[in-house]
């Protein structure tokens, strides 16, 4: 009832807008004076006009048109509907009228039904455009003046429910500079935009360029975040070719974005030929790294992959979600502790793996170093089980996952990830399985790690606390790492420990920085940082190589090879048997082992 109600109004506006047309252009004609014998003429060719241009806007349905929408498809559908209406009323009234109507007078009476019509029409659009412009609205100001920002810009400004208002456009492009789109003017390019925020007062950025690589946005990102705005992204080309920009499609920066490099790209061939149809067991299925590497080996098709961990919680989550999204994918879920030998081997007898990413670890520094014990049982032992088994049952490769703590460690943790480390290159020298590790750094997002805590204290309200301003780590994404771990295994010739270029270490302080920023607090003013020293076991930068481990390259131009080293076996399980009659012992008995074994371990506990 109210479309029709709104209808029937809008045809009579029209139908005055006809007769008012028809009537000035007789007297513009006849100069102000209408002969008596043109008035009925008149009157007739105004009806006739009235009711077919009414047919005819609703033919190209201008009355189902919202106007605050318009665009040039508006305006092109109106000048159809009016010239339309005009050629068959002139017709008609040529054929059926004894006189025919001057024809000044109905080109006169076309181009005034043009004007007005369409006039009111953009005059209401300007109307609505105003009333977006009010103050209490948030300022936008949108880098890229391309395709992107103007579905952005249009968007925003044909909602007048928006709490939006763009200000202007940023583009490097110059022949775009002082142009304007949609009404917008591009302000300026990257380089101009702590000042145009400054002097134009923007609350938000939106960063509209889904083509842009990794390196452009992280440096677009860095200059945005200076300028003390709230930024948000488009996400990517592909949303933009499927039609599904819009303002509901931005989303905040992630600290992803500001890593600096392009996102590994696997050999997939390669890690189709040893990981489809073949039966394929990940240990610690339902942490972090675990689960993602489920997730991904699934796309590679394996026989059946197993999921094999300590806490029923986790690994019945990731079950589910596996089973749900693939359906036809043979799973097997296994609760099981690595440090129960017996276990292990049953496991390996019944399921027969031929593939093994080893992810089971303790990984927390602070915690193993209060708990050495335990850091050994199930790093260092737990490992042991499982490169056993995997020795006793033929198994093609085994990838563990380690750490770039591991590298001259200062850490019981670290420490225990680099003994796991020298384990497997033991067993390789006499084992027909392929034994290789991959040692990464701190992984963005990972359950305890140093972004997740940073977010809850900064929604606590403050403070965010860093160990120490100089305290520097290197950070990769969860797939990223999984992709990596995946990666190795097909480069595996057996002994090799992969490492990953991971770019530029980040200072933790400007991390948490970065983390406040994006947040939208101002850090030190609206949430302080706090520094509360090293932790026991800490260092304050990390290694990704042994002093001789030789750096070789591989075919992938992210991936490299720390060279085997030599292991010696004999001394090797002699010290295995010291350490396992040590975690009985005194927590100084256990240090004094290890540093034994690892020469490079500095006990700065």
């Amino acid at each position: 009832m109210l479309y029709r109600k709104r209808s029937l109004i809008l045809m009579g506006i029209d139908s005055l807008i006809v007769f008012f047309s028809v009537g000035t252009s007789y007297l513009f004609r006849y100069e102000g004076n209408i002969p008596t014998e043109s008035v009925l003429q008149m009157l007739v060719y105004a009806l006739v006009t009235a009711a077919i241009s009414n047919t005819t806007m609703v033919y190209f349905k201008m009355y189902q048109r919202l106007w605050r929408y318009a665009s040039i498809g508006e305006l092109v559908s109106l000048l159809r509907a009016v010239i339309l209406g005009w050629v068959i009323s002139y017709g008609l009234t040529s054929i059926f009228m004894d006189e025919n109507v001057p024809l000044p007078v109905a080109v006169r009476t076309m181009e005034t039904m043009l004007l007005i019509m369409g006039g009111i029409r953009f005059i209401w659009r300007m109307i609505v455009d105003s009333k977006n412009t009010a103050t209490n609205k948030s300022r936008v100001l949108i880098i890229g003046a391309g395709d992107c920002g103007a579905i952005i810009a249009k968007e925003i400004k044909s909602n007048a429910n928006a709490e939006l208002y763009v200000v202007g456009f940023i583009d490097d492009d110059k022949k775009k500079l002082l142009q304007r789109i949609l009404g917008i003017p591009v302000l300026g390019d990257r380089y101009a935009i702590e000042a145009i925020v400054r002097r134009h007062k923007i609350n938000e950025i939106i960063i509209a360029i889904p083509s842009a690589g990794k390196t452009e946005l992280t440096e677009i990102i860095s200059i945005c975040r200076v300028s003390g705005a709230k930024v948000k992204i488009i996400p990517a080309l592909n949303d933009l070719i499927a039609g599904k920009v819009s303002v509901s499609a931005m989303r905040d920066i992630d600290l992803e974005d500001l890593l600096g490099r392009d996102p590994i790209l696997p050999d997939l061939k390669g890690i189709a030929d040893y990981v489809e149809n073949k039966v394929v067991l990940v240990t610690g299925a339902g942490g972090s790294i675990g689960s993602e590497l489920c997730r991904q080996i699934t796309t590679f098709r394996p026989k059946t992959l197993m999921l094999l961990g300590h806490g029923e919680n986790s690994i019945y989550t990731i079950e589910m979600e596996l089973r749900r999204r693939f359906p036809d994918l043979k799973l097997e879920t296994i609760i099981a502790d690595i440090q129960d030998r017996s276990r292990i081997d049953d496991v390996f007898r019944e399921h027969k793996p031929q593939v093994v990413f080893h992810a089971a670890a303790h990984k927390h520094v602070p915690l193993m170093e209060r708990n050495p014990a335990e850091a050994v049982k199930n790093n260092v032992f737990g490992t042991k089980n499982v490169a056993d088994a995997a020795n006793r049952y033929e198994v093609e490769r085994f990838v563990l996952i380690s750490s770039d703590k591991a590298v001259n460690p200062s850490s019981i943790m670290g420490a225990t990830k680099r003994i796991a480390e020298m384990y497997i290159q033991m067993l390789d020298q006499i084992s027909h399985t392929k034994y290789v590790a991959v040692r990464f750094g701190n992984v963005l997002g990972s359950r305890g790690s140093v972004i997740p805590r940073f977010k809850e204290q900064i929604a606590a309200g403050g403070p965010v606390t860093v160990t120490h301003p100089e305290m520097v780590r290197y950070f990769m994404t969860i797939p990223e790492a999984v992709q990596l771990v995946i990666q190795a295994g097909a480069f595996a010739a057996g002994g090799e420990i992969f490492v990953l270029d991971m770019g530029q270490p980040v200072k933790i302080v400007e991390l948490a920085e970065d983390i406040i920023r994006l947040s939208g607090f101002e850090p030190y003013t609206e949430i302080p940082i706090e520094f509360t020293g090293i932790r026991a076991g800490e260092k304050l930068y990390e290694e990704l190589l042994l002093n001789e481990e030789a750096i070789a390259k591989t075919k992938h131009n992210r991936i490299f090879i720390g060279k085997p080293v030599g292991i010696n076996q004999v001394e090797l399980e002699l010290q295995f048997k010291r350490l396992e009659r040590a975690i009985n012992g005194e927590k100084d008995d256990i240090r004094n082992v290890i540093e034994y074994i690892v020469p490079l371990f500095k006990d700065v506990s």
